[in-house]
């Protein structure tokens, strides 16, 4: 190791970090002790919290190259801890510069997956400049008034002594909670909210806002050619996909393999392109409704022009169906020239995909109470939230392996219009 040179001094800079109450621990006296000596150090068997005192204790003393080890180690092999615990993370990456991975690695989450960031964040510890970067992520894939509410519930739980009730609100409450969301404000996207939902949500805290832009809302929804609904062109209300894999689908669906004169039409009208006026309408979510298949069937049976989305749990990789054709609970196998499967290997490339078709139309989806989504009962199959995937009615295997899998979180969704 390089850090010889300041053996010398690291004895008295050792007692007086290792003796602060908030890091003082016999287990990261040890193994500080075992690197400054041995040049080594085995981060496996001390648990997550440990780790982190042994980064802050290692820039403490100026250990530059543990401070590399550390950092690494907690990417490459805790992203899950870092995911639940983002708030303690994310703050103690920005307390050094030191930790210059640590942060981008941050940084790299908000960008990726915000909408993860939000749900698992708690909002009473988290800092301005975390919720600032996760409402201005370009692939925050949420509604602009859950954006709002969620700054709302962040700036109450910073001012715990304001009444829950907004009506009760005095003029000081509203001046409190203005100033902590002066930071916020500036970047929600007002004018891409319906009219009912500035009317309900937003009208209500008119005072928080500034005279100016007030002004400007209020015009633009007295406005008779502004009252649409949210501009859903790039938007869809999913926590595993983008709108770019939104788009792909929908020219799958578009170019179906059907040798009907309608299907026909459509391969010609619809070659590179997808109909604006078709929406993914949200019916079910795993984490929201339950991965039962009670609750699927409650809620999808009879549902036609359905798309599932599986997100498979510790990976990147994204599974999903089409089934033209609605659920039922009656045991029996479903017909279908049109339906197809697919897979994304990595969520943040669409090209790296596998898109397989319906080969035997006869047994395209299997309806069965005890099981949740199913296409063909083999070709991919949810049960709770264990999923399977083996080749039998369609073209090609959408996984590498044909073993189970957890699923971390599905959602069901309804092709509308066009």
């Amino acid at each position: 190791m390089n850090d010889d040179n300041i053996l010398q001094n690291l004895s008295q800079n050792l007692l007086e970090i290792l003796e602060d109450g908030e890091y003082y621990d016999i287990t990261i006296e040890v193994v500080i002790l075992r690197y400054i000596y041995g040049g080594v150090v085995s981060l496996n068997e001390y648990d997550v919290s440990n780790i982190i005192k042994i980064l802050v204790s290692a820039s403490e003393l100026g250990l530059q190259e543990l401070i590399i080890l550390v950092q690494s180690y907690l990417i490459e092999n805790k992203t899950e801890w870092i995911e639940l615990n983002f708030n303690d993370v994310y703050q103690t990456s920005f307390e050094n510069n030191c930790f210059s991975e640590l942060q981008r690695y941050c940084n790299h989450l908000i960008s990726k997956v915000p909408d993860k960031i939000f749900r698992l964040i708690n909002l009473s510890s988290t800092s301005e400049k975390v919720i600032v970067s996760l409402i201005q992520s370009e692939n925050l894939q949420i509604k602009v008034i859950q954006v709002w509410d969620y700054v709302l519930k962040w700036g109450y739980a910073q001012n715990p002594e304001l009444p829950s009730d907004r009506k009760n609100f005095s003029e000081e409450d509203f001046n409190t909670l203005k100033n902590s969301l002066r930071q916020c404000i500036p970047h929600i996207k007002f004018y891409n909210l319906t009219s009912d939902e500035f009317l309900s949500k937003v009208l209500p805290y008119k005072k928080i806002l500034s005279e100016e832009l007030l002004d400007d809302l209020i015009r633009h929804f007295m406005n008779p050619s502004n009252r649409s609904e949210e501009d859903n062109s790039n938007h869809i209300d999913s926590n595993i996909i983008t709108y770019q894999h939104a788009e792909l689908i929908l020219r799958w669906i578009n170019t179906n393999r059907s040798n009907t004169y309608t299907s026909m039409l459509k391969r010609l009208i619809y070659r590179d392109t997808t109909d604006t006026t078709q929406k993914f309408k949200l019916l079910l979510r795993g984490t929201w409704d339950g991965f039962t298949p009670e609750k699927f069937h409650e809620i999808c049976d009879g549902q036609s022009h359905t798309v599932t989305i599986v997100k498979v749990q510790d990976s990147n990789e994204i599974l999903g169906g089409y089934n033209p054709i609605g659920w039922k609970s009656d045991n029996c196998y479903g017909t279908s020239e049109d339906s197809f499967i697919f897979s994304f290997k990595d969520n943040s490339n669409i090209e790296n995909h596998i898109l397989s078709r319906v080969k035997f139309e006869l047994t395209a989806t299997f309806n069965n109470n005890d099981i949740g989504p199913s296409f063909s009962g083999c070709d991919l199959t949810l049960r709770n939230n264990i999923g399977s995937c083996s080749l039998k009615s369609y073209e090609n295997q959408i996984r590498e392996t044909t073993g189970n899998f957890i699923v971390e979180e599905y959602e069901v969704f309804q092709i509308i219009g066009g």
